[in-house]
């Protein structure tokens, strides 16, 4: 663990479930970062647009990033898109990161081509940075399906920042994105594991030990799976971190 100055970049949790869980109100992934007046939203996961709407002026975000195209990642899109199209006169749009698809799941959903693109201005994801004002968003594949993304969002090129783990099958994967003192904000779907084999996703154990080799400050943990025990899990990490670890919820926030 590396002790560091905090970046003035606030994270707010408005969703931290996974695709399914029997935990009331727990909305899909959706993680709000901002800094300077610049907001970028990670994924928008199932329920969680209202507690978008709730934050912030959903019209205003700099930029929305989707890790991946399952739904509990990606579904809140449609209430947004509908926000957007009929809240306004004439009509808003914002910018969606996402990896190619995106766009043909939405309008399938309704059977409308162009649904999507009335109101959500998709800019087709790629490996590397994307700068937004204040913000730097760089994003690097991961494994878990054909193309999703983990995310590191931070005030520019070596300064400290949040890694976000999207869903993932390897957490080596993460490595090229993390740097000593980083917050990794990561899924951990399967408790203190084992995970089962062929499932893309982490558990407790090989989180902490990234997390102590790579130096970071603080593990947030995110994305836990019906039937696993949060107590347990957190120090499935900490037994190899040796740092502070939490498991978020809606509503969580902090300074990183």
């Amino acid at each position: 663990m590396v002790e560091t100055a905090a970046s003035g970049l606030e994270l707010v949790v408005l969703g931290a479930g996974p695709a399914y869980t029997d935990r009331e109100g727990a909305t899909g992934a959706a993680y709000l970062l901002s800094r300077d007046g610049v907001t970028v939203l990670l994924d928008l996961g199932q329920g969680s647009f209202p507690a978008l709407a709730r934050e912030i002026e959903p019209s205003l975000l700099d930029g929305i990033f989707i890790s991946h195209l399952h739904p509990d990642h990606f579904i809140d899109l449609v209430p947004l898109r509908h926000y957007l199209r009929f809240q306004f006169d004439p009509p808003r749009r914002v910018n969606v990161h996402a990896p190619a698809g995106l766009a043909d799941r939405l309008d399938a959903l309704h059977a409308e081509p162009g649904f999507a693109a009335t109101s959500l201005r998709l800019e087709r994801l790629r490996e590397g940075p994307v700068s937004l004002g204040a913000l730097e968003v760089t994003a690097r594949l991961v494994t878990h399906t054909a193309e999703s993304y983990a995310f590191r969002v931070s005030t520019g090129a070596g300064t400290p920042g949040l890694v976000y783990s999207g869903d993932c099958g390897r957490a080596d994967d993460l490595r090229s994105l993390l740097l000593p003192g980083d917050v990794l904000l990561v899924e951990v779907s399967f408790g203190p594991g084992p995970v089962p084999p062929g499932v893309h996703h982490l558990a407790g154990p090989e989180i902490g030990a990234l997390a102590g080799e790579m130096g970071v400050s603080r593990v947030l943990l995110t994305h836990l799976q019906m039937g696993f025990d949060p107590a347990s899990t957190i120090k499935s990490v900490e037994d190899r971190f040796g740092g502070p670890v939490e498991l978020v919820e809606p509503g969580f926030r902090t300074i990183v």
